[in-house]
């Protein structure tokens, strides 16, 4: 039977079938007997079984099957590394057996009837790297399932996973006794008084924003909401308001699918099992029956769920506290649009301001059109800001708490490039801004002004690679003409979920990167998680300094079955793509680059044993610390290639975090240090006959550029956006100028001395 007959594509897409099968009222047991149906038919198989793990006693059990003795289900009990579905778990990886009889792990369960099934495919379902269970298919076919089978499984585990981790968590909370009220909201500070202020803040990103201001779930505060309680809406209106915030929240996931295809596995999820919970609407409903307006019982229910999230001691349910307000908002709306007046479900035309989001809030309230946001707390480099710039909202960091008490639908301006918040602004200021906006939404004249080849004055080559962080951005390198990815930031699309994407889900956004780059180089960095960059779903004990913790290449190699994984997809995605390149982040020893280097080697092995096509392609270091610096002669010959990873290296030569905002001052790119270092690493590149680039902000610096390109610099990966206006700087320099200036800062020992002689170059044009 083909692939094709299976249906796999349809089961491995269909992500809300999964979801949408959920009743809380019928319960767990209930999903999961309709899941095996629903993955038997898609997949043509005889028999599909769910196992699930017992923490208490450490077993696995028979939950859910189709094709096996019924009688077993709740009974039949496997130890972890028992039969081969133990064995998968234990070794968190699919076993699949053309005869499982084979298998030295098999184990026959009498009165299984398992003897009629030759077959075998077991696949773990893994939640945050821990055990959730495990997913077999079985089939009297002997070699019935073959690679796709096993890549669609894994996708299906990957989503069972998901929404059991969100079926737990709502169940758990609703055994849970009701946390203490929580205490009253502090008396509201000294507010902006009447009139326009301007609260001075840190720009995270490039977009200009106008808009109104809300805060997401700012009418569950306080008793007094400020919104006008509908008078005679009835149960009939509460399952109309329903039914179409279901609708929305599935067209709004169906969008975000469309548009960040690498990010965005169900992060309306929550918000939709929320729905179908029958301890939420059901007794939304059983209130309603007993008298209370809908649009009271709403409010009530949604913030008595709100002071339970905030209040659990399980973190991943205090996360989910946006979740239940951001679907009161859309509940109540849905329910009577003409009391929000102008506001919709989403938050088109509306500045969120917020003491702190996570960055699947920040693909959220993308997907729902919020005009920009107000965070208090964070910094310009931290993650939930590079996303937003990815994304193209406007973002402003700032420090004044007054803004939280601002009130809604007050009008505010977002400058991020001067880092700027104007409330309540004059009629000028709001046509400069509105002028502001049109000019920078001309992405197509920006485009129009790169030319196809970037060369100095005197007509030098300069390769302009571009920065990604999401697929999403892959439109504004290429309509800026980068000739490459010089760092594809894969951290990213897990930062944003709920838990670990699976080999196939990151083997397929790899492919899609490099389809769309079209044999342009493309470089995957591994993944760089800690510092500022944490995965919600997975907590790590960094110490009282995460930047120094367990992170990048570390965090990777101390967990290998999840390094493994990635190694695996970018192989599989290398195949039939000679550009593509690996990159190691955060190498402190060359011992570090070896140990990844042989890791690749080893999923290449395995690859090959199970005849998935893929390619070992050139392995690189990034050069991002001192330690590094110093070994840069080592790590040039044992590596394909280098990349400067200026925006780290400066921090760590300099011991200066680059995400507080106070100590800004102190983050010199023309330090003595720095230059000596980007020097070193240079010409330890060129004597080992190796390609060296530069990522970061400081090649994007009109000032440093001269210096770069004196050094021997001659690849750049640069925010896309910043293509134009480099290419434009490097067209002015001449290489032997170049040459004579960075001898010349090389030559000073203090800092004031080198921005002296900047400044003597800038006054003399």
């Amino acid at each position: 039977m083909s692939d094709f007959q299976k249906d796999n594509v349809a089961l491995m897409c269909d992500i809300g079938e999964l979801v949408g099968l959920f009743d809380f009222e019928a319960g767990l047991d209930s999903f999961l007997a309709k899941a095996v149906s629903t993955v038997a038919w898609h997949m043509r198989a005889a028999v599909c079984s769910i196992y699930l793990y017992d923490a208490d006693t450490r077993d696995l059990v028979l939950r859910a099957n189709q094709g096996l003795n019924p009688n077993l289900v709740g009974r039949l009990r496997l130890k972890i590394g028992e039969g081969i579905t133990g064995a998968a778990l234990q070794e968190m990886r699919p076993i699949c057996e053309a005869k499982a009889t084979d298998n030295p792990k098999f184990k026959y369960i009498p009165g299984s009837r398992e003897e009629l099934f030759v077959s075998f495919l077991a696949v773990p379902i893994l939640r945050k790297m821990n055990p959730v269970g495990v997913i077999v298919v079985q089939d009297p076919q002997w070699n019935y399932f073959t690679p796709n089978d096993v890549q669609a499984l894994q996708v299906i585990a990957s989503q069972l996973a998901g929404v059991i981790e969100n079926a737990y968590l709502l169940m758990k909370m609703r055994r849970t006794e009701e946390a203490q009220s929580a205490s009253g909201p502090a008396a509201a500070g000294q507010g902006f008084g009447p009139g326009t202020h301007c609260i001075r803040g840190q720009g995270a990103s490039d977009a200009m924003g106008m808009g109104l201001s809300t805060r997401i779930g700012q009418y569950l505060a306080h008793a007094e909401t400020g919104l006008a309680c509908p008078l005679g809406l009835t149960e009939a209106d509460f399952d109309r308001a329903l039914a179409v915030t279901e609708r929305q929240l599935l067209d709004l996931q169906r969008r975000l699918e469309d548009r960040i295809h690498d990010a965005a596995s169900m992060i309306f999820g929550a918000h939709v099992l929320m729905l179908k919970d029958e301890a939420f609407s059901g007794e939304i409903r059983a209130q309603i029956r007993a008298g209370k307006n809908p649009w009271t019982a709403i409010l009530d229910e949604v913030r008595r769920y709100a002071d339970l999230f905030a209040h659990s001691p399980n973190p991943a349910l205090r996360e989910k506290v946006l979740d239940i307000e951001d679907l009161g908002h859309r509940l109540l709306h849905n329910l009577s649009p003409q009391t929000f007046a102008n506001n919709g479900p989403d938050y088109s035309g509306q500045i969120v301001v917020a003491e702190e989001l996570l960055p699947s809030d920040i693909l959220k309230l993308s997907a729902e059109r919020a005009a920009g946001l107000v965070l208090l707390g964070g910094g310009q480099h931290s993650h939930v800001a590079i996303l937003a710039k990815a994304l193209q909202i406007p973002l402003v960091i700032a420090s004044d708490r007054r803004l939280l008490d601002l009130p809604e639908k007050t009008l505010l301006l977002l400058d991020p490039k001067e880092g700027q918040i104007v409330i309540r602004p004059g009629p000028e200021a709001i046509q400069t801004m509105k002028d502001l906006i049109r000019s920078l939404a001309d992405a197509e004249r920006l485009a129009a002004e790169v030319k196809p080849e970037t060369r100095t004055r005197d007509g030098v080559e300069i390769q302009l690679h571009a920065n990604l962080n999401l697929v999403t951005e892959l439109d504004v390198a290429l309509n800026m003409k980068a000739k490459g990815i010089g760092l594809y930031r894969t951290e990213f699309p897990f930062i944003v979920r709920n838990t670990f994407p699976t080999e196939e889900e990151q083997y397929w956004g790899y492919r899609r990167v490099l389809d769309r780059m079209a044999g342009r180089p493309v470089v995957f960095r591994t993944l760089d998680i800690g510092g500022d960059k944490a995965l919600s779903y997975f907590p790590v004990d960094h110490g009282s300094n995460p930047f120094l913790g367990l992170r990048a290449l570390r965090f990777s190699l101390r967990n290998p079955e999840i390094f493994k994984q990635q190694l695996r997809a970018l192989l599989r995605a290398a195949h039939g793509n000679s550009q593509a390149k690996i990159m190691f982040p955060m190498v402190a020893s060359l011992d570090e680059f070896v140990a990844a280097r042989d890791l690749a080697r080893v999923c290449q092995a395995e690859l090959e044993r199970e005849g998935v096509p893929s390619r070992l392609p050139e392995l690189g270091v990034m050069i991002e610390l001192p330690s590094a610096t110093l070994l840069a002669a080592e790590l040039a010959e044992a590596a394909d290639f280098l990349s400067i990873g200026s925006n780290d290296l400066i921090q760590y030569l300099l011991a200066v975090d680059r995400t507080n905002d106070e100590m800004a001052p102190w983050f010199s790119p023309h330090h003595p240090a720095v230059l000596r270092s980007l020097k070193l690493i240079v010409d330890a590149a060129t004597r080992a006959g190796k390609p060296v680039s530069l990522c970061g902000n400081v090649g994007a610096d009109p000032r440093m550029l001269p210096f770069l390109l004196g050094i021997g610099l001659r690849t750049f990966s640069l925010d896309p956006m910043e293509i134009p206006a480099v290419q434009r700087r490097i067209a002015q320099i001449d290489i032997d100028l170049a040459r004579y200036q960075m001898n010349k800062m090389l030559s000073f020992g203090r800092i004031e001395q080198v921005a002296g002689f900047l400044k003597s170059i800038d006054a003399a044009g």
